[in-house]
């Protein structure tokens, strides 16, 4: 019920361009941070993996070479990796700063009074969360309670430990 009615509010506001199914939500800077990544897997480790192979295959009997079986282990999981990048790359959803203060979207910065306390949340990809740092994903239960509401809206919050009620304070 809750999905259908953040996607009306999404389409009666029109802002319906926030949901994109199978995409992935990142800032330019995690795009930028992706793309280094994928480059540096491609053009410098595979090869140099590729390069372990060749000398591990060169001492002989390759049933009892660790050598090789790690190079070969390695070689999976940044195949594996790069397979990633790649369609996080190619399904990227770029959060831009749409300066809407009405609601919360993605890329929303907001304050917010859970209990006493009070906190800053940056929406952001789950790509990109970092709740430490106050980076908290769409798909968070933190993050899909506040997408979509107003400033001054209290929200009950269903996290591992119970309920927790909360307000949105500001939307930046």
């Amino acid at each position: 019920m809750f999905v259908y009615t953040f996607f009306n509010c999404l389409v009666a506001t029109g802002m319906s361009e926030y949901i994109v199914m199978g995409s992935h939500y990142l800032t330019n800077e995690g795009l930028t941070k992706l793309k280094k990544e994928l480059e540096f897997l491609k053009n410098e480790k595979m090869p140099e993996i590729v390069e372990r192979i060749a000398r591990a295959k060169e001492l002989g009997d390759l049933s009892e070479n660790a050598e090789y079986q790690d190079a070969k282990d390695e070689q999976g999981f940044s195949a594996g990796r790069i397979v990633e990048l790649e369609s996080l790359i190619r399904n990227a959803v770029i959060i831009e700063e749409s300066g809407n203060k009405d609601f919360v979207t993605i890329g929303s910065t907001i304050e917010v009074r859970c209990g006493s306390d009070e906190f800053t949340y940056t929406i952001t990809g789950s790509n990109e969360a970092n709740p430490a740092a106050g980076l908290i994903s769409n798909e968070s239960p933190l993050g899909r309670a506040f997408l979509g509401r107003k400033v001054g809206e209290k929200v009950k919050v269903m996290i591992p430990r119970g309920d927790m009620d909360c307000e949105i304070l500001n939307i930046q």
